[in-house]
């Protein structure tokens, strides 16, 4: 059996590799190289443009951890967006609750074509729920044709940027201009979640990240991960006007998760959504 070591950079000077025995995938899309490999350590893998996406073993660290968190702090979400994701994983996950809508807009409909093919472990079907509207597009585009819906009472109560690094036509999705058309968008009560990178690998982006949502937001929660296909302690955030991650108690959550029958999962509990709250002296000098 031929091996192939995939490697990853996450600084100029140290990485992370996991070997392949097959690359079962490979599509060259209108934006990006869609890779899906086979792993023995992580089942199969996405990268896009040599970088890792998901993976079958493991993809429950980031979207568990990306969802459940401000999901289930919000007492009622019935209204949510996706902005990226299209590998339906955190799809998958918010729809395990009882909202009643949820739109992912992915730029790429190559990225979905080759998930549901090659990874139904980690969408779980979710593309085919039918509380989840499928939008192929611009996701700055689609969020700003939101304007004046939250004040019409069709605002949103959770909006998940699942993106890639800000890095080329993303970084405009860092933006405080991006967040404040984001608030724009969310109803009372509501919540932007995104994923902030690595603390350790990238300090001065998880430190602009939280600098970059702290004007629009009354509320922004920083909180801890450790993605082993990432190779790295993760970041995320949850802001808000209103909803406090913090103030809602272990039992709350817990109660919530079983009222709600969020079921299947393997990381997320009310007394790990705690724990992930707690920073480390290094991290809180990034976010105070």
């Amino acid at each position: 059996m031929t091996k192939v070591r995939l490697h990853e950079r996450l600084t100029d000077n140290a990485g992370v590799y996991f070997d392949a025995t097959s690359r079962i995938a490979s599509y060259q899309s209108a934006y990006q190289l869609i890779e899906i490999f086979e792993c023995p350590d992580l089942g199969r893998l996405m990268r896009i443009d040599g970088v890792n996406m998901t993976s079958e073993r493991d993809e429950f660290f980031y979207h568990e951890s990306m969802i459940h968190p401000a999901a289930t702090a919000h007492p009622n979400p019935q209204r949510a967006l996706i902005i990226g994701g299209g590998d339906g994983g955190a799809a998958e996950e918010l729809l395990k609750h009882p909202i009643s809508h949820c739109t992912l807009c992915e730029l790429d409909a190559d990225v979905v074509r080759l998930s549901r093919e090659y990874l139904p472990s980690i969408h779980g079907g979710a593309f085919e729920d039918p509380r989840l509207e499928l939008h192929i597009g611009d996701g700055a585009a689609f969020v700003r044709g939101l304007s004046g819906t939250a004040s019409s009472g069709e605002g949103l109560d959770l909006i998940y940027l699942d993106l890639t690094d800000p890095v080329g036509e993303a970084a405009q999705l860092y933006s405080p201009a991006f967040f404040a058309v984001c608030k724009a968008a969310l109803a009372s009560g509501g919540a932007l979640v995104m994923h902030m990178g690595s603390p350790f690998s990238h300090p001065e982006r998880v430190q602009e990240t939280i600098t970059n949502l702290r004007p629009q937001f009354k509320i922004v929660t920083p909180y801890l991960v450790h993605i082993p296909t990432y190779g790295a302690t993760w970041g995320f955030a949850i802001a808000s006007d209103r909803l406090d991650a913090r103030a809602v108690s272990a039992t709350t959550l817990s109660s919530r998760l079983d009222e709600r029958v969020v079921g299947s999962r393997q990381y997320y509990e009310g007394d790990t959504h705690h724990a992930m709250l707690v920073l480390p002296p290094y991290i809180k000098t990034l976010v105070v």
